[in-house]
């Protein structure tokens, strides 16, 4: 057949097809292109929309407008072109573009035909993967990796059998154990669940996915058991993950010869690895066909590295990335790869014991990434030159004792300057002068990222640096000496995006060249001395800024109030700046604010309403320490980041609005809020409360009794306000609260028995209110958390219970000031935490603000980062407030009630107790000579008793004892003496008419009895003992006046003596007070 004949053929042959599909009623082409979204499908996607907050308008084509109806037409979807089912959902984030908020996947259910849902790199804070995720039956790839999610993996994910690719990486805090029902996915091709918080065995049934190429279980899991064999069978893997503390044993290491096709090994906190000589030599095997090996955190020696290594023939040509981070190896590793890995790219070998004391001259021909921090490089090791690699772009040597002479340069030195170096971290080392700012001049020609933070740099920065850095784009030397004034040469390196220079001794004015930087995304500059007015031209280039920090400085803003900032900033801070007195009005066009602080400016003004609805994208504001005045309006407003927010000390009105129920942590202490009850009652709004500080405001009335619905609370402060009533039963269902103070009310009544629910109490403090009724016994029954329990100024009446002595955690107890009465139990030797000489206070903090994943899921990432527990306590007979630091104290207070009997011989076992209050009850008896057990007792207060006999000699050995009363007892006998005894004044011990001592200026029977002795005629002189005697009368006469005539008095002369030494002590007393 011709050519001709050909072409016509084909030609009739489209024709009579054309014609078919008409005839059979097959839509044409141009019918095809109209097919639109199916409406149960739009109306769900929009359903998904409306829970997010979309600030960077990735869903502004997701409307519900007639132009725009065709859901097939929005961005991020795809939709089959033949029956209009969306089958894509592709809504992956970016580092400057992303959507936050509560997520609601379970309103994609009614998308049945969905193959790829990718939702990567958003924020989704608190939300779950919901449980029926096996809904999604025809997905093919699903992807919520770098979004947040909280909770478990729910196991009918097991059921998207159709499943290539699962990706549920860096979440971080989904935990738990992996659903044996994932083995379902025999089709399953890719496998990411690292860098979560997944524990437990790895089930068996992984190794049915026989597909798969791609699996990492590594990073920050804390996996256990054995790693079952099965994995063995995935004879098709490319890349192995594997993190947690697995049970690595040598006979469970044959399976990885199986892995034939393995290029990348990652293998994390397998502790126990080194000590595993046939799994060294199974992954030894591997090396020769691995392109990435990763061995992080697996305790290995410079013997395990020899022998994965053990000759060059074993060394991969393939092997271009090598990561041996955060285990124990030395210089000799280092020596051993650089002879072997001339085809390594990447290198890491950070926290390890590497020292370095000889000029560096290792073979990396083609090392791109070298990472040699926290380890350890002496003073010559870059003497020799620069010469890493020719090719070496990333050099971090964070935190390795380097100093400035590291740095001395010759001539040979400089001809070796490196032109390929784009990245140098040399932060947390030990450099002081500017030697290291020479160095970078000569040494460096295109360098992009300089990080030199956490030194001790001093004097200002050179000049030359402006001219010869041109090229740097992020320049931190944060938390260093440095001085003087900006440069001005920053407005010269125009590539400049982040600038960092906080917490150093820069003053002066802020140049105004720094506003050329038109490139800058960070600018931090807090924790300086600067003056001076910023005005709108400093900023008015910066369209790109995000970060902007000025705290600690004695800047004033100023502002047009017209001005429109061409940037929208992320985070603010502008604490103790000069802002005020009115409101800054410019802050209300920064609408994407994550973080804001403008605390203590001198603002005079109220808030605009405006200002509140930004509110909806912050996770912390921070406006105390202002003058803040008027109402906040009760807007409509959803928090979905839980954000934390400080309003304290200011002077807000009226009632707190129910959307602040919202916020993970609400501090409104030391304002003029009247209602409490329409905040927490109001059911419209959930709750996500875990701190609630509205002390000292002009709260009256009865407590709402309403707390169910804050549940959730941990820390709760309502003292000082003009509170009435009984403290109501619902309090009981605040079961996980660890804090509660109700200090200085008007509260009475009994404690209700419900507040025995909340046994993870800590802190305890009910004083200064008007409560009755015996000390229930359920305190030390079910509170075996408390560490501070303050019940001072109440009309508790009753006994001590014994059950008080089950509080083994106990640190402060103060009772007094009730009308409690018979004796006090002997079972105080049970107080554990009294008992100890010493008290981690650390580890009583971590207890206090634990922190964990169970922890972020309720109350958010930045909950409690500005609260303190805030304790008032008498301290030395004055009432006194003491913060975190002081939970070390230990003191009993049992002071003003009506306590009989003797004081119980078991105080001697509270070693650790640093106060010790009894005074102004009944008690009777001797003083116990235990009591000079007590060696850290630094106040005694055992006066207005009726204790009889003799002070203990034992109380003169205690040596930090400051502060002691036994006045107005019937005591009797000497007042001992010793030490510092005799510094205590007559008030300590007035009132007992039958003790003497030169304390009380009162002589004791028997002190006038002495005994002379006969003088004695002086031996007859010599002939030669002139000259001797002279001599000796000089030498006398120099001693007396030296010696007697200045110190003799203090030894001699009692009242001198003991003035002095009181005057010491008062010192060391004032001293002592004024820190802390």
């Amino acid at each position: 057949m011709s050519c001709y004949s050909l072409k016509l053929f084909y030609a009739l042959l489209l024709l009579l097809l054309h014609a078919a599909v008409s005839i059979l009623g097959f839509n044409s082409l141009p019918n095809s292109t109209e097919i639109k979204c199916i409406e149960t499908e739009r109306q769900a996607l929009l359903n998904f929309k409306h829970g997010l907050i979309d600030r960077y308008g990735i869903l502004s084509t997701w409307s519900d407008d007639d132009s725009n109806r065709d859901c097939c037409k929005w961005k991020g979807i795809q939709c089959n072109n033949h029956t209009g089912h969306v089958e894509t959902l592709h809504l992956r984030g970016q580092d400057t573009q992303f959507l936050i908020g509560a997520i609601n996947i379970s309103s994609l259910i009614a998308l049945e035909n969905i193959e790829h849902l990718d939702l990567s790199y958003n924020t989704f804070p608190w939300s779950y993967i919901p449980e029926h995720m096996g809904s999604f039956t025809n997905l093919r790839y699903l992807n919520l990796s770098y979004c947040a999610f909280v909770g478990t993996i729910p196991s009918d994910i097991g059921k998207l059998t159709h499943l290539l690719s699962l990706d549920l990486g860096n979440n971080f805090y989904l935990h738990g154990q992996i659903p044996y029902q994932l083995g379902n996915l025999t089709h399953l091709q890719y496998l990411d669940l690292s860098y979560n918080d997944l524990d437990g065995e790895l089930p068996y049934q992984l190794g049915n996915l026989s597909q798969l190429r791609y699996l990492d279980l590594a990073g920050g899991n804390s996996f256990s058991g054995a790693l079952p064999i099965q994995i063995g069978n995935l004879c098709l893997l490319h890349t192995l993950g594997l993190g947690g503390k697995f049970d690595v044993k040598s006979k469970d290491a044959e399976w990885l010869t199986n892995l034939s096709s393995l290029t990348k090994l990652r293998l994390s906190s397998l502790h126990n690895l080194s000590s595993s000589h046939h799994w060294l030599q199974m992954i030894s095997k591997l090396i020769p066909n691995l392109r990435e090996l990763r061995l992080v955190g697996c305790s290995l020696s410079d013997t395990n590295i020899q022998s994965l290594f053990y000759s060059p023939s074993n060394f991969s040509t393939a092997l271009t990335i090598l990561d041996l981070s955060s285990n124990k190896l030395t210089s000799s590793t280092f020596q051993l790869l650089s002879n072997f890995s001339l085809n390594l790219q990447e290198l890491y070998l950070g926290h390890n014991n590497i020292v370095l004391s000889s000029p560096l001259c290792p073979n990396f021909p083609a090392l791109v990434i070298l990472d040699l921090s926290y380890n350890n490089m002496t003073s010559s090791v870059f003497q020799g030159g620069f010469n890493f690699s020719s090719k070496l772009q990333n050099l971090d040597l964070q935190n390795c004792s380097l100093t400035d002479g590291s740095f001395l340069m010759s001539s040979s030195f400089i001809m070796r300057s490196s032109s390929s170096l784009v990245s140098l971290d040399l932060s947390s080392n030990l450099l002081k002068s500017s030697t290291i700012f020479y160095w970078l001049f000569n040494s460096t020609t295109n360098l992009h990222n300089l990080v030199l933070d956490y030194n001790m740099l001093e004097g200002p920065i050179p000049d030359g640096f402006g001219k010869v850095m041109n090229s740097l784009e992020v320049l931190h030397l944060s938390g260093n000496k440095l001085e003087g004034e900006i440069p001005s040469f920053f407005g010269n390196m125009c590539a400049l995006r982040s600038l960092v220079l906080s917490n150093n001794k820069l003053t002066g004015m802020l140049p105004k060249s720094i506003g050329l930087l038109s490139e800058l995304e960070d600018l931090y500059l807090d924790g300086n001395s600067l003056e001076g007015d910023i005005t709108e031209s400093h900023l008015s280039n910066f369209s790109k800024l995000k970060y902007l920090y000025l705290s600690g400085n004695s800047i004033s803003l100023k502002f047009v109030p017209s001005w429109v900032p061409p940037f929208q900033l992320i985070d603010l801070g502008l604490s103790s700046c000069k802002l005020g007195p009115t409101f800054p009005s410019w802050l209300k066009t920064q609408r994407s604010l994550y973080e804001l602080d403008i605390s203590d400016n001198g603002i005079n003004d109220s808030v605009p309403d405006l200002f509140w609805n930004n509110l909806k994208y912050m996770i912390f504001l921070n406006m105390s320490h202002n003058y803040l005045i008027g109402s906040i309006p009760n807007i409509s407003l959803k928090l979905p980041l839980r954000p934390s927010i400080l309003l304290n000390s200011n002077q807000f009105e009226g009632k707190i609005p129910s959307f602040l129920l919202q916020a993970s942590q609400l501090m409104l202490s030391e304002n003029n809020f009247s209602d409490l009850f329409s905040f927490l009652c109001d059911q419209s709004t959930a709750s996500n409360l875990g701190t609630l500080d509205v002390s000292h405001n002009q709260i009256k009335g009865q407590l709402p009794d309403c707390w169910k619905s804050v549940k959730q609370l941990l820390f709760l402060d309502l003292s000082s306000n003009k509170l009435s009533g009984k403290i109501p039963m619902s309090m009981g269902a605040l079961v996980n609260m660890e804090a509660l103070v109700l200090r200085n009310n008007g509260l009475m009544g009994e404690l209700p028995s419900s507040l025995k629910n909340c046994s993870s109490l800590f802190m305890l403090d009910l004083s200064e209110n008007m409560l009755s009724g015996p000390i229930p016994s359920w305190i030390g029954e079910s509170m075996h958390q408390l560490i501070i329990l303050n019940m001072r100024g109440n009309h508790l009446s009753g006994n001590l219970p014994i059950h008080l002595c089950y509080l083994n955690r106990i640190q402060l107890l103060d009772l007094s000031r009730n009308n409690l009465s018979r004796g006090i139990p002997t079972c105080l030797k049970n107080l554990t935490a009294m008992s100890e000489q010493s008290i981690n206070s650390s580890d009583t903090l971590s207890h206090i603000y634990w922190n964990n994943n169970t922890y972020f899921e309720i109350y958010g990432v930045y909950s409690f980062g500005g609260y303190t527990l805030d304790i008032t306590w008498m301290w030395k007979g004055v009432e006194r407030g003491f913060k975190n630091p002081e939970l070390e104290l230990k003191s009993i207070d049992l002071s003003s009630n009506n306590l009989m009997g003797e004081i119980p011989k078991e105080v001697g076992y509270l070693l650790g107790l640093v106060s010790l209050n009894l005074s102004r009850n009944n008690l009777s008896g001797e003083i116990p000579s235990q009591i000079g057990n007590l060696s850290s007792l630094e106040s005694l207060d055992l006066s207005r008793n009726h204790i009889s006999g003799r002070i203990p000699s034992s109380l003169s050995e205690i040596d930090y004892l400051q502060k002691l009363d036994l006045s107005h007892n019937s005591l009797s006998g000497r007042i001992p003496s010793g030490r510092h005894f005799e510094t205590f004044e007559a008030s300590s011990f007035e009132g007992n008419i039958d003790l003497c001592g030169e304390q009380l200026n009162k002589t004791c029977p028997g002190d006038g009895d002495q005994t002379t002795e006969e003088h004695q005629e002086p031996p007859v002189k010599g002939d030669d003992s002139v000259f001797y005697e002279g001599l000796y009368i000089s030498l006398g006469i120099g001693y007396f006046t030296g010696f007697w005539g200045l110190l003799g008095p203090l030894l001699l002369w009692r009242p001198w003596r003991i003035a002095y030494i009181r005057f010491l002590n008062r010192l060391t007393d004032y001293v002592y007070v004024w820190l802390w």
